[in-house]
Formats: C-alpha cells, sequence, structure tokens
C-alpha cells in the first residue's frame, strides 16, 4: 500500500530516497519500493522515519492529518 505523507513529508524537506534508504539501512532500491507501495514497510521503517521527522506513526499512514 502506498502512503501519500511518507513521500510528501520527504520530498517537503528536500531529502532524497539515498538519503532515507542510508537512514533505514536498506538500498535505494527497496526504499523506492516502499514508497511505491510494492513492499510492505517494516514497523521498525516505520518507527524510525516517524522519529527522524517528528510525526506520528498514524499520520505517516495517512490515519490522521495531525502530525503529532
Amino acid at each position: 500500500m502506498m502512503y501519500v505523507n511518507i513521500r510528501s513529508i520527504r520530498e517537503d524537506s528536500d531529502i532524497t530516497q539515498q538519503e532515507m534508504a542510508k537512514l533505514l539501512n536498506v538500498s535505494q532500491n527497496t526504499y523506492s519500493q516502499y514508497e511505491t507501495g510494492k513492499i510492505e514497510w517494516t514497523a521498525s521503517s516505520l518507527i524510525k522515519i516517524a522519529d527522524y521527522f517528528d510525526v506520528s506513526v498514524d499520520y505517516l499512514l495517512d490515519r490522521t492529518e495531525n502530525k503529532k
């Protein structure tokens, strides 16, 4: 499943897929597949992204518009 807020927050912060892949310790190709919904996000990856951007996992998963 593709989650719009994950890509949006990355792009709004001018961070590349390569930089996010490094943060998550995965290849850029794997990160791209996460972002496009070809493979499912892992819980640990979502938590790392949420912590990095100081937002909630629910926000990343498009379950709320409230970033906290």
